[in-house]
């Protein structure tokens, strides 16, 4: 078969390996000039390694993206780094039992509770119940409404702006049940995985065409799909497309309605970040501070080079601002010199001594759709991989559920979405 994947973000990259080691004729379009997606990662001239455009780490958890990355010989390695929470002006971490303990804004009693609750969550297995309560009412009840409002309500409303009270337990169960305190990076970066997977799937035969977006993806009469760039048309036995919900709508006009209003009801929160190049280090040793938006204009700070050497970025100590928000929130539509202007009054709450002299360069990136809205029972909301076109798949982020997105479970979408097209073939 030929098979036309739109999209080469990591699900698309896992299924067009797996497609291609089978011998199906594969082509994968991408936007961009760079294959990983939200995984991609950008250069300055003084770096030896690329840097991501949105912060990415995986767990020791995470077997499908390690399996994936052995197989193509991306190197993964796991420092420790120090994950804190700022609160009533002062960051402390809470990353390990030893630092639940020493955690000075919960009593000993809360802090049991918290510890107690958390452990069920690690051991539950199943879900599915949780899916039909609002994470505010589960965690208020069972951690006590103080330890709730300490540390978890800023998360969920930073993440979720006014709509958190809606997000169900299901989705923060996942973030809790396989999260590990160490955290995997990738030797070059994340780019480094998505260009050896690029290098897989075409020394497997496949085709992948970078910097050609894709305008429309329209059914052939005779069964097939036609795959429509600016340049050209392809024809197609089965066409995977690997985009967010709303963009996969807009190249999908043969959609059935059914099929397409579900897609249209799936929400989803826009990423924003800021990357600032200091000449200096901002915090004492913390790579990712959780801030609450009732205080900062973004939701997490992130030190990454307190996770990784800053000898492979020039020396540079490198800082991420980042954030969930909505598209039409007026700082999403700010210039980045807007937005850097903003920002930089609250990178000094952080540390008082910060000038923006500290400041040798800065980024601005953003993404549509990059974090899916769970509200209670997401599940029966979810549209199937399938669409009810013959040969026609759509795979995102939204459909990972309940796990948060992530490069594991892009991995594992990209696994599931290539076994159905082999699947669903015609017997020869």
């Amino acid at each position: 078969m030929r098979i036309g994947i739109v999209g080469g973000g990591i699900t698309g990259l896992t299924a067009a390996l797996d497609l291609a080691q089978r011998g199906e004729e594969v082509i994968l379009w991408e936007a961009e000039a760079r294959p990983g997606g939200l995984a991609s990662g950008f250069s300055d001239e003084n770096w030896e390694w690329p840097l991501e455009r949105f912060y990415h780490h995986i767990f020791s958890s995470d077997r499908a993206v390690l399996e994936l990355g052995g197989r193509v010989g991306a190197e993964a390695y796991f420092p420790s780094p120090s994950t804190v929470i700022w609160h009533d002006g002062t960051m402390a971490p809470f990353d390990s039992p030893l630092a639940v303990l020493r955690y000075p804004h919960l009593s000993l009693p809360e802090k049991v509770r918290v510890g107690l609750v958390t452990a069920y969550l690690r051991l539950l297995r199943d879900w599915r119940p949780l899916e039909a309560l609002p994470a505010e009412e589960w965690l208020s009840r069972t951690m006590g409404r103080r330890a709730y409002q300490v540390l978890w309500q800023p998360l969920l409303e930073g993440k979720f702006g006014d709509d958190y009270r809606q997000v169900n337990m299901a989705w923060f169960w996942a973030r809790i049940h396989k999260r590990s305190k160490a955290l995997g990076y990738y030797v070059g970066g994340f780019q480094a995985l998505a260009d050896a997977l690029t290098q897989a799937v075409r020394r497997a035969g496949g085709d992948v065409r970078l910097a050609q977006p894709v305008q429309a993806v329209r059914p052939e009469g005779n069964g097939g799909w036609v795959v429509e760039t600016a340049h050209d048309a392809t024809r197609c036995d089965r066409a995977i497309v690997t985009l967010g919900p709303q963009a996969a709508l807009r190249i999908l006009p043969g959609l059935p309605a059914h099929y397409a209003d579900r897609l249209r009801a799936l929400r989803s929160l826009a990423a924003m970040t800021v990357v600032l190049a200091l000449d200096r280090p901002l915090t004492r040793g913390a790579y990712w501070v959780n801030l609450p938006k009732s205080v900062f204009p973004f939701l997490a700070l992130v030190e990454h080079t307190n996770y990784i050497d800053r000898a492979h970025y020039g020396g540079d100590h490198l800082i991420y601002l980042g954030d969930y928000l909505s598209e039409d929130h007026p700082y999403f539509h700010l210039s980045k010199e807007e937005l850097v202007a903003a920002y930089l009054p609250y990178v000094r709450r952080i540390n008082p001594a910060f000038e923006p002299s500290w400041v040798r360069k800065s980024w601005l990136f953003r993404q549509a759709e990059a974090q899916p809205f769970t509200p209670v029972g997401h599940s029966q909301a979810i549209p199937p991989l399938r669409t009810p076109c013959p040969g026609l798949y759509v795979a995102g982020m939204s459909q990972v559920y309940p796990w948060d997105r992530g490069t594991n479970y892009a991995v594992e979408l990209g696994h599931e979405v290539a076994r159905l097209a082999v699947e669903d073939a015609p017997a020869v």
